[in-house]
């Protein structure tokens, strides 16, 4: 566990906020769509003198630099900032899949923290495309997406039914194999971000298989 204080959370923002203008210098154009980050909080933890203890990505999303950001072209998400905090992580990754979905055509990169985390997704996309597909069709979120802010957040989006993207979808995902189903769900994908270093080695393998022949870029730790 490591104390952190707001100055050193200023400074973990600053990198942050350089990392897609830098790597715009590679791959040009980044500022022109959007990233299907899938992103979440953790449970937080008081120490017995009273401190909060949280991740540290948890503690940056919870903070105003995360909240109050202004506006970074290079940073946009399909995910609205109420589903990547949502306390419950089926509802979060449920809403950040269908976002993600419903804005394929503007998505340029798509990743997670952790090489593992974006692997559950794609397991969770295998288990719930088709209520997703479903939810597009009808323009309408699933009951069970009980909290407020997700849903509000969501409906913002899923704004009209589209049975063209569902169809579309329900193709891809319907086919024999998941093989490069990430470029093919997602088109003008540029390259997949997750950490793929250390113990997150082991699923590169996997990854490619997914990917479609996408790049695999590791940034997060450059600082």
């Amino acid at each position: 566990m490591m104390p952190s204080t707001a100055e050193d959370l200023d400074r973990k923002t600053f990198f942050y906020n350089l990392l897609v203008p830098i790597l715009n210098k590679y791959l040009d154009g980044l500022d022109q769509g959007k990233g299907m980050y899938l992103l979440f909080i953790k449970p937080e933890i008081s120490t017995p003198s009273g401190l909060m203890a949280r991740p540290v990505l948890t503690s940056y999303y919870k903070s105003s630099n995360f909240r109050n950001r202004p506006f970074n072209r290079y940073n946009v998400y399909t995910s609205p900032d109420e589903t990547i905090l949502c306390p419950d992580n089926k509802q979060s990754m449920y809403c950040q899949l269908l976002c993600g979905l419903v804005q394929r055509d503007e998505v340029l990169r798509v990743g997670a923290i952790f090489a593992s985390a974006f692997l559950r997704a794609i397991k969770f996309l295998e288990d719930y495309w088709r209520e997703l597909c479903s939810n597009i069709r009808t323009g309408c979120i699933s009951d069970w997406i009980n909290d407020p802010d997700c849903r509000n957040a969501v409906s913002s989006i899923l704004k009209n039914p589209n049975s063209e993207l569902a169809d579309l979808i329900e193709y891809e995902c319907s086919e024999r194999t998941w093989e490069g189903i990430i470029k093919r769900l997602w088109p003008r994908t540029k390259y997949i971000e997750v950490i793929v270093t250390g113990s997150m080695a082991q699923y590169i393998p996997t990854l490619e298989f997914y990917s479609g022949g996408l790049p695999l870029v590791s940034i997060m730790y450059v600082f």
